[in-house]
């Protein structure tokens, strides 16, 4: 299986460790979502951007432990998307992003282009 990434979890980020077995299939820039700013970390919601992406090939108990990184308290849902290495599972971000900064470069690694939503 397949999983997609954006922030976080991409290659020399705070939580790339999460990602040591996987597969690294390459770069991807998906479109009809917006990135925003949520501290640490970022989330992404359906919108008229474009983010950023890695695609990774990932096992069943890799993509395990992300669900309880990244689904505990109903933060985020998986959603399965398209992309040039086949579907993955992506991440979208569950609660407002109401007073959130949206990251207009739609790239967690060059967020110095970000303006209030």
């Amino acid at each position: 299986m397949r999983i997609i990434v954006y922030g976080s979890l991409r290659r020399k980020q705070g939580n790339s460790h999460w990602m040591t077995n996987a597969q690294w299939l390459g770069d991807h820039r998906i479109v009809g979502f917006d990135l925003y700013n949520l501290g640490h970390y970022p989330g992404v919601v359906e919108g008229e951007g474009s983010v950023y992406c890695e695609v990774y090939r990932i096992d069943a108990s890799t993509l395990g432990e992300l669900d309880a990184l990244r689904t505990k308290n109903g933060e985020y849902k998986r959603q399965l998307i398209q992309t040039p290495y086949g579907s993955a599972w992506l991440y979208v971000y569950q609660r407002s992003v109401a007073g959130r900064t949206h990251i207009a470069s739609g790239d967690w690694l060059r967020r110095d282009g970000e303006t209030e939503a």
